[in-house]
């Protein structure tokens, strides 16, 4: 049964409805017409009825913590921006916590709890803009079809705020008051064409980018920002031109700070048209950067075929990861090793495709790439052919104790990241953090059509990522080519 306060709410709606039909300006119960904002903005939100600011109750940076309104105070638990989700909605992350608000629990009612959550991309986490005449805003929930709104009117601090049916009154309104020194840098996808196969690490007040060549070449861009790798010119940081065993079909770059040092590893065989030499390599930098110079130390696993190398560090161990071809499948194998260049010990195969969504066009596992989070140690590798639109991200995760025993690893059943908002064939990742990091990214390449496949068609592309509340990454999908969204923290 309803409350007496829940009647006097229906009756204050009903009144204004009314009102409003009297004098012909009546408003639907959907949301009006977009209106943009300037995503990566920080802005304190204030009800256009209370004058109070939206606000994190208690400052908690728990997932679940409720959103009330209190005495507008610009603490960055009453913080938010926007960040774009793409056709008009947009998720809002407080910036105290970084997680985003979100109709708790799915719950479609009138009244429903808005708190704050890990971003896992839902419909219940996105909402559309809408400006009034007057310069305010109103909020709709993608999930539920209602409004964000000051509940019962109150102009107390510590309310609540929640969801009601969209009516437009100035408990639905509310204020953007910029603050945070202004608006953040935005940019869009891509960050590169034909840029397969990126790595990308900030490091001392710089970006640094490489991507495969095809050719004798490893190459390296910087700038100050993520935005400006686009412009940035490409410097040649090792040529193997004059070398037979190694000249050619330069792929997969990656460089790695161990034990104060660059290390870069890449792979390239003997010839352009015959990949059955590749193998990889790996530079020492002998200056403080990863643009080197560099100076050549040694092949790691010299009598096989093997590829995209990548370093795992874990309980004080150094490990190579990489694909190599086991029977009819094209794997993830791993061993021990006394250096970055040197492989000691047997070498392990921790995953082979198992699943269907593994095996299209090709079995086939590779480009491992290190994730490690609040203690726990995840690696993504690329599966399927990378011929074909469905190559994608898949996880592994290191649940025991021995990195050289398959039964340590496990696999999760699904894919983390696969084509969508009109790209194809994303994969062969790495990640990053932003300047100041507080932000976890993930660079890898993708394709704009379905019929493009692995040549220089595929584009470096770049998009935040946070965790789910079990711990484990979560991706999303990928962030449509054009789409402006927030550059990182700390820019």
């Amino acid at each position: 049964m309803p409350t007496i306060r829940q009647r006097w709410r229906a009756l204050v709606a009903l009144t204004l409805t009314a009102a409003l039909t009297a004098l012909g300006l009546v408003v639907a119960a959907q949301a009006p017409a977009q209106a943009a904002v300037t995503p990566g903005t920080w802005y304190v939100i204030t009800s256009a009825h209370s004058g109070l600011a939206l606000d994190v109750k208690g400052a908690s940076t728990a997932t679940g913590a409720e959103l009330t309104q209190w005495n507008r105070t610009d603490a960055t638990n009453q913080q938010f921006r926007f960040l774009d989700s793409g056709g008009g909605y947009y998720r809002i992350q407080a910036r105290h916590s970084n997680l985003v608000l979100d109709v708790y629990q799915r719950n479609a009612a009138d009244g429903a709890t808005i708190a704050q959550w890990t971003d896992l991309g839902g419909t219940n986490q996105q909402w559309s803009v809408t400006e009034h005449a007057d310069g305010t805003r109103s909020f709709i929930n993608r999930f539920s079809g209602k409004a964000l709104d000051l509940w019962e009117w109150s102009t107390t601090a510590g309310s609540r705020i929640s969801q009601y049916t969209y009516e437009g009154s100035n408990a639905q309104k509310w204020r953007l008051n910029q603050v945070g020194g202004g608006s953040q840098n935005t940019l869009a996808n891509p960050i590169r064409s034909n840029g397969a196969d990126p790595w990308i690490e900030y490091w001392d007040g710089y970006y640094y980018m490489s991507t495969t060549t095809w050719n004798s070449t490893v190459i390296m861009r910087r700038a100050t920002t993520l935005a400006g790798l686009k412009t940035a010119s490409d410097t040649v940081v090792w040529n193997d031109a004059n070398t037979p065993s190694r000249c050619c079909s330069h792929w997969a770059p990656e460089f790695h700070r161990i034990g104060g040092v660059w290390y870069l590893m890449y792979t390239s065989g003997n010839s352009q048209t015959n990949l059955d030499g590749q193998k990889l390599h790996v530079l020492r930098s002998t200056s403080a950067t990863p643009m080197g110079p560099y100076e050549f130390m040694g092949t790691p696993l010299p009598n096989q075929w093997n590829i995209d190398g990548t370093y795992l560090e874990v309980d004080g161990g150094l490990y190579l990861m990489w694909s190599e071809w086991v029977g009819a499948d094209q794997s993830i194998r791993i061993a021990a090793m006394s250096n970055p260049w040197t492989v000691t010990g047997a070498h392990a195969t921790i995953s082979r495709p198992s699943h269907s969504w593994e095996t299209v066009g090709m079995r086939v596992n590779e480009a491992p790439a290190v994730l490690q989070h609040d203690g726990r140690t995840f690696v993504t590798f690329s599966a399927s052919s990378c011929n074909t639109p469905d190559y994608k991200l898949g996880l592994l995760e290191l649940t025991g104790p021995n990195p050289l025993a398959v039964s340590s690893w496990t696999k999760k059943s699904t894919p983390v990241l696969q084509r969508g908002n009109g790209v194809y064939g994303p994969g062969h990742n790495g990640f990053f953090t932003s300047p100041d990091g507080t932000e976890h990214w993930l660079v890898y390449h993708g394709n704009t059509t379905s019929s493009q496949g692995c040549g220089d068609t595929r584009q470096t592309r770049v998009q935040e990522f946070t965790f789910n509340a079990d711990g484990t990454p979560n991706f999303g999908m990928p962030l449509a080519s054009g789409v402006q969204f927030p550059a990182p923290s700390g820019e």
